[in-house]
């Protein structure tokens, strides 16, 4: 009997052709709330989730399940401490979609920098004097202020210290002194990453204790020519917060990839400044990406089941299923 993995939300067909090929069942989910989720599961080995909320009723009440796989890198929407009480290993893949969220953030800060989306309204109203009347800015020579040196945050890092000749400060406590990069002055404080950069960019994961700490506090510290810049989790920023700076002039602008409730409402104040760059949390949703995150999640479930240790564990249980 072929070992079967649930798959509640489609992925690309390179993760399902993967798991196809090593002689697993594919089993595609009807619905995600809990109750379809907790039933599509029953009998299942393994589970592929994208961004479903993974509760602790769910992992409580899928008996047959090994392996979570997280399609991508974010893992704020399982609920990790029930599954290592359930003995149910989860998995990730961080090195899928550095490369799409390092380019999307250079993309964020040029098209912020170059007023891009502004220019852009305008001409197509027909205001081609505005090319007269509001200036972008360079950003050779600007410093970069990294909040989270990991993959993504040290790939940003490099992309402009050696793409733009920009300079590059970051915070990041968790970073031993031996895997440091030259291309990063590494700081004590996130004040001072803060009160330095010319453009402050996020790489940080959604914890329960750093929700909303970009703050009206931090944000003051900021240049009033600085721009803030997050396509990691919109939970760590107090929109409200950042809505007053952008309102008031505090800070020049902003672009976002991710929002404190996705999808976000339409009548987000955020959505009516001029001075916001915003997408639909897709940076990590380019073709190529895509093919990888399905990948790597198909990888980890194949080696859990296989009776290996993933190469990407989030949660090893004490006593496997």
């Amino acid at each position: 009997m072929k070992l079967q993995v649930l798959i509640p939300s489609d992925i690309s067909e390179a993760g399902k052709q993967y798991l196809r090929d090593r002689g697993y069942e594919i089993k595609m989910g009807r619905g995600l709330d809990e109750d379809t989720i907790i039933a599509d599961a029953q009998g299942c080995d393994a589970m592929l989730v994208r961004n479903e909320p993974i509760t602790r009723r769910i992992l409580e009440n899928i008996p047959s399940v090994k392996v979570i796989s997280k399609h991508g890198v974010g893992l704020d929407k399982i609920d990790l401490e029930a599954a290592a009480e359930q003995n149910i290993w989860v998995t990730n893949g961080p090195l899928s979609n550095a490369i799409a969220v390092a380019e999307h953030t250079m993309m964020l800060l040029l098209a912020c920098a170059k007023k891009l989306v502004r220019f852009d309204l305008a001409i197509r109203s027909g205001d081609y004097n505005i090319r007269n009347t509001m200036k972008g800015m360079d950003v050779e020579g600007k410093t970069i202020g990294i909040i989270g040196c990991g993959k993504i945050g040290s790939m940003v890092a490099k992309k402009c210290v050696h793409g733009f000749d920009m300079k590059a400060v970051g915070y990041d406590p968790f970073v031993p002194a031996e895997a440091r990069l030259p291309e990063i002055e590494y700081v004590d404080t996130m004040e001072e990453v803060f009160r330095r950069a010319d453009f402050v960019s996020l790489h940080v994961p959604a914890t329960k204790d750093n929700a909303g700490f970009v703050n009206k506090d931090m944000l003051s510290l900021m240049k009033p020519t600085a721009y803030l810049l997050n396509a990691a989790r919109g939970t760590i920023v107090n929109e409200a917060d950042l809505y007053e700076a952008l309102h008031s002039g505090r800070i020049a602008g902003a672009g976002l990839d991710v929002y404190a409730q996705e999808p976000p409402a339409a009548d987000n104040p955020l959505f009516t400044l001029p001075n916001i760059t915003v997408t639909p949390h897709n940076a990590s949703l380019t073709h190529e990406t895509t093919d990888r995150m399905g990948l790597h999640a198909a990888q980890g479930i194949d080696e859990v089941l296989s009776g290996g240790t993933p190469t990407w564990p989030c949660v090893t249980p004490k006593k496997p299923r």
